[in-house]
Order: structure tokens, then sequence, then C-alpha cells
């Protein structure tokens, strides 16, 4: 008789010690694991899929250069990225303007690029792990437990069932818009005013813009909302519109079949696509903006959208997760080395993430108004305001002060 294996139904946990969990491997994630290894924390990075996979938001700010330097992947990023001078924006009546990035207030990073995200993201990633970073793809945290003495416990299940836990003396929630710790707590709150949703698409055979604005992402304002193009290097073409709620409860029929209506609704737009060939699924999401009551709470700290995200109108998203995750940096390693100016730090961060937050919230939720509306199809430079918006666009809203004044104007 062949014996029989004992097998266990719950098998125990396995446990693990690390300085700090990074949940999400993201854009965000994945900048902050890196420069915390840079400064020799011991450092685990927990993604709940696999790379490469899908994410929406292709297009990154001229700002978002200087990070990618320092992170070392600049050289990598130009490799797979389309090159960005500017951003494109077409009015109703056919009035087309370009806003270059060079004619910013400050002329430092007068390009970015377009990426796909697969890409992009897998890229960081990876570079993490060159880094020294211990990565897990393939693990989904399902709890968060802070314990009296300072040390949190990070519950994880991987593809298999098997629960790992890490005592770490930091966390960073990275989730995206999992917003993880926020839901788990209960500290999420969405904006109702702005709760606009997005549906969107790949496509072959559209048309590009010549030369140097090849690279450059067209913005179209229709009726409902706006739509966006955003060229990809391997010819395909990122297609989205983002509409008011109301408006998305009209739609009868297939989502597709919605969003090629939605398309109709601007001649320009109707035009460039009239040959287009779909690459991927239509797919939409909803609720678009929401932010956490809290940054910080039980030696957790939320970056990028896990604690807040706005619109993608200005393409802040990528941009606003790695700034967040860069300026955290300091935070996290003065808790780490058991800094008095922790606190000091902390406050200093939140501060300065409130703020430029605050001036590109101000400019999304006024830009379906007349008065933006008419700012961007008959621009000037008077008082600085074509180079404010500009900056705004690239943007330099944690840095720069000169872009407040302006801006008001």
């Amino acid at each position: 008789m062949e014996p029989t294996l004992s097998t266990q139904s719950n098998p125990s946990p396995i446990v693990i010690h690390t300085d700090v969990v990074v949940i999400g491997g993201g854009p965000a994630g994945s900048t902050i694991a890196t420069l915390l290894a840079k400064k020799g924390w011991k450092i685990t990075l927990l993604e709940k899929e696999h790379h490469p996979r899908f994410h929406i938001g292709e297009s990154l700010l001229p700002m978002n250069m200087p990070i990618l330097e320092e992170l070392g992947v600049l050289k990598q990023v130009d490799d797979i990225g389309m090159l960005k001078t500017g951003a494109e924006f077409n009015s109703t009546e056919g009035k087309s303007r370009t806003y270059y990035f060079r004619r910013a207030l400050n002329k430092d990073h007068p390009n970015a690029y377009e990426v796909r995200r697969s890409e992009f993201d897998e890229l960081l990633f990876r570079n993490s792990q060159k880094n020294g970073v211990d990565t897990q793809e393939g693990m989904k945290v399902i709890d968060i437990k802070h314990q009296r003495h300072g040390i949190n416990l990070v519950s994880a299940k991987d593809s298999d069932n098997q629960e790992h836990i890490w005592q770490a003396r930091f966390v960073i929630d990275a989730s995206g818009r999992d917003t993880l710790y926020a839901k788990k707590r209960k500290t999420l709150t969405r904006n109702r005013q702005h709760n606009n949703a997005a549906i969107y698409g790949h496509f072959d055979n559209v048309p590009r813009r010549n030369g140097e604005n090849e690279g450059n992402i067209s913005i179209y304002w229709f009726s409902q909302g706006w739509i966006w193009m955003i060229p990809l290097k391997d010819q395909t073409m990122s297609v989205g519109a983002v509409c008011r709620p109301g408006y998305l409860k009209t739609r009868k029929g297939a989502l597709e079949d919605f969003f090629h209506q939605i398309l109709k609704l601007n001649s320009d737009v109707k035009q460039r696509m009239q040959n287009a060939i779909p690459a991927s699924p239509v797919n939409a999401t909803a609720n678009y903006s929401y932010r956490a009551k809290k940054v910080y709470a039980d030696n957790c700290l939320l970056i990028g959208d896990a604690y807040t995200f706005i619109d993608p109108v200005f393409s802040s998203g990528v941009y606003i997760a790695m700034k967040s995750a860069s300026m955290a940096t300091e935070v996290v390693d003065a808790y780490l080395h058991e800094s008095s100016d922790f606190e000091q730090k902390l406050k200093q961060y939140e501060s300065r993430l409130l703020n430029g937050l605050k001036k590109i919230t101000w400019f999304i939720y006024r830009f379906n108004t007349p008065g933006i509306y008419n700012l961007f199809n008959n621009p000037n430079n008077i008082f600085r305001v074509q180079e404010a918006v500009t900056s705004m666009l690239s943007g330099d809203v944690f840095n720069n002060k000169d872009i407040r004044k302006p801006l008001i104007m």
C-alpha cells in the first residue's frame, strides 16, 4: 500500500522581516522603492499582477524628466518613448493651439515622452530590482495591521494562495486606484462635484501630426467633456474621452458603439478616426476624483493615486505619483533613521504636496468653463499668463512659485 501525502488546507504563513514594504509596483511604488534602496534600506515591493500589464495614462510631463534621471532610466525611456514637445488643444470651432514646453516659465525641461504604460511600468519595476529591491509579483495584499511597538504586519497571498506576512518598520501604500489603506480604514472621500468617467482604447491607422509635433498629445473639447489622442512609438494611438456622468447614463447598447458615437461629436476627431483600426478592447472607468482624509497614519504613508486622483486632463497622474514618491523618500528615510526632524519633514512634505495639488485642482475644475476655454484657444502672454499655463502643462507646480499670480490673472 502506497503512503498518502499529508496536506494542509491552511499552511502556516511565511514570515519575512524588512525595513519597508511598498504596496503596488506602478510608477509611484517603483520610484520610492528604488530611491530608498539606494539609501541602503531593505525594501520589499509587492505587486498584485505580473508585468507587463495594461494601464491607461501614457503621457508623461517634462517635470517627470528629472525624476527619471535620478532613477537612472532616462535613456531607457527615450528608447521606448515617443518624444513630446508640447500639448495641442482644439476648440469646437476648429481652432488649434499648441503649447510648447520650451515656452514655460522654466525653460530647463522642454520635452517629455508618450509611453506605452505596460513597457514604462515594467521598466521602472525592473530598475528597482537592479537597485536591490526585493520585488514580488502576483502578491496580493489582503491586510495591514499596525502593532503597538511600531511594527506593521503586511499580509499578502501569492498565486498559489500561500500567505506571506512581512514585518516592516514602515509601509508605503502605492496601490493606485485600489486605495488599499484608505478603503480599509474608510477614510476615502469622493468628489461628487467632479466625478467624471473615462472611456478609452488603442487604435492603429490614425493620422499623426508632422515634424516636431508628431508625438504631441491632442486634446479636443466636445459638448459633454473632452477627448485625448496620444501617439505611441509603435504607431498605435491611445484615444479616450472623459465625460460628464449624466451623459454616460444616456448610453444604450454596447460600450464600444457608444464610444464611437462620442468620437463623432467632434468633427476633427471624426476625421482623424475615419480609417482607424481597433488595437485593443474599449474600456471604461468611473468616479475619477477622490482623496484620502490622511496622507499618513500608523507608520503608513500614502502616495500617488493611493492618496488622491484628480482628472487626467493635464496628464498629471503619473507625474503626481512619481513626484510624491520622490518627495516622500526623505520623509521615510528620516523615520527609519529615527531622526528628530521626522515630524517636521512629514509636515513639510504634506504642505508641499497639497499646495501643488491645489494648483492643479484649481485649473482642472475650471477646464470646461468659458474663461479657461477662451484662454486656451486665444492665448496671449500678458502678465506671463501663457508661460504660466505652459508651466502648468509641464507639471511645474511643486517648485515654481511664480506660476500662481499669472494663473489668478
